[in-house]
């Protein structure tokens, strides 16, 4: 090596360089990648990302192939810094080229070249991805040895080499990265927040509870269900006689709205009008329920308990609206009816109220483990049928009964501690 020229040594030694700095910024940056899109990429035809997939699905082997290379030319590049020392500085070189060049490759063909990696990983993977597939077929046999030699090493431990390109996400690591979807709007954040929200909700959460079911009842006066037929804001409503323990089913207004509009609509013709009723077990979760009322073709139905007692109802609007929020005069209604913002900064809230839609409307806290309403919650908290005005302390939330019907609280004024 004495006979060549230094002008050839520093030749080779700069592409040596270039050549460990291609190495440094292709592990890294194949290791940035996001996996959820360069799987996009590959799957729209992107040939960089289908050449990047195809080696991250064996990273043993891609990692054994850039050590490889990497410890190859950084090993030629510090025997040729040591010859050129040497011709240079004499003995003194040995020293003097071993600093300069552990400098040198820790700036330019280390930290530089890694964190243009980390940055911009796709530009750097996708190309680099092409000359490492060629590589590994050059050096296929030297790779094997190696990752063979490594696997019997890891065995004892029970460490696989061969990984799955797409880990699967769970719930809450995918809520979080809709969460920090920066290319997703609030909005359709939001809604597929809720979406995966629908699984850990059931429809004791959204039900309308059974005291505030609106039907008819078919033992009522003729007239007077005419009267109710004809101004009624819902488009769906169960039929029972004499109250909700005896329904008979649900009836859909279109179905009698041509004969109500005409005055002909008769009380046989009513009767034959009425679908059978539809049962939903309590505790159901959200989405089961939805992909139920998909199913079953089905809009409505009633929640019973184990002994089959009527619980409350749910729509299929309820469900949706816990996806897109409120979007039926009926839901903003029942809104304003079940809290009001008093001029005080305090809210008067229905006992009924759900303490789900609570949290979620007004960004509250209130424990939801204990009960699905608010009277459920205070009745637990209270562990008794208060004789009147009481108040209890919930977190942070100053309660104080001031209605009671039926052994059931029904108003409820609550004052946080920021007064709103």
């Amino acid at each position: 090596m004495n006979d060549i020229p230094l002008s050839h040594l520093y030749g080779f030694l700069l592409v040596l360089l270039i050549l460990s700095g291609f190495f440094s910024s292709s592990e890294t940056g194949l290791m940035a990648l996001n996996r959820y899109r360069m799987r996009h990429l590959a799957n729209i035809g992107h040939l960089g990302a289908r050449s990047a997939q195809r080696l991250l699905s064996r990273p043993d082997r891609l990692i054994g192939l850039i050590l490889l290379g990497n410890n190859l030319v950084n090993i030629l590049a510090a025997s040729i810094a040591t010859v050129i020392g040497i011709r240079l500085l004499g003995d003194k070189g040995v020293w003097i080229a071993s600093l300069v060049l552990t400098v040198v490759v820790l700036i330019f063909a280390e930290v530089a070249p890694k964190t243009v990696a980390a940055l911009h990983p796709e530009r750097i993977a996708f190309p680099a991805s092409f000359v490492l597939s060629i590589l590994l077929k050059v050096l296929y046999p030297v790779v094997w040895l190696i990752n063979g030699i490594t696997h019997l090493l890891l065995k004892p431990f029970g460490i696989r080499a061969r990984a799955e390109v797409i880990e699967r996400l769970n719930r809450e690591e995918l809520r979080t990265l809709l969460q920090e979807g920066g290319h997703i709007s609030n909005d359709h954040q939001r809604m597929l927040v809720n979406i995966l929200d629908l699984e850990q909700a059931s429809v004791d959460d959204v039900m309308i509870p059974r005291q505030e079911i609106v039907g008819i009842d078919l033992n009522e006066d003729w007239d007077t269900v005419l009267a109710q037929l004809t101004q009624t804001l819902y488009t769906r409503m169960p039929v029972y006689r004499d109250d909700i323990d005896h329904v008979e089913g649900m009836l859909h207004i279109r179905s009698v709205i041509a004969k109500l509009s005409g005055g002909g609509l008769t009380f046989d013709e009513l009767k034959r009008s009425i679908r059978s009723p539809y049962f939903i077990p309590e505790g159901t979760s959200l989405m089961q329920q939805l992909l139920e009322f998909q199913s079953r073709e089905r809009r409505m139905g009633l929640v019973v308990d184990e002994y089959g007692d009527i619980q409350g109802m749910v729509t299929l609007d309820d469900i949706l609206e816990e996806i897109v929020g409120e979007y039926t005069a009926e839901g903003k209604q029942q809104r304003s009816r079940s809290i009001r913002h008093l001029d005080d900064g305090t809210f008067l809230v229905d006992g009924a109220t759900s303490i789900r839609m609570l949290n979620r409307r007004m960004g509250w806290d209130l424990p939801e483990e204990e009960a699905n309403t608010l009277n459920g919650l205070l009745l637990e908290v209270l562990e008794a049928i208060p004789s009147g005005k009481t108040s209890v302390r919930i977190g942070s939330y100053q309660m104080t009964i001031v209605e009671i019907k039926d052994n059931v609280i029904t108003k409820v004024l609550i004052r946080t501690e920021d007064g709103g």
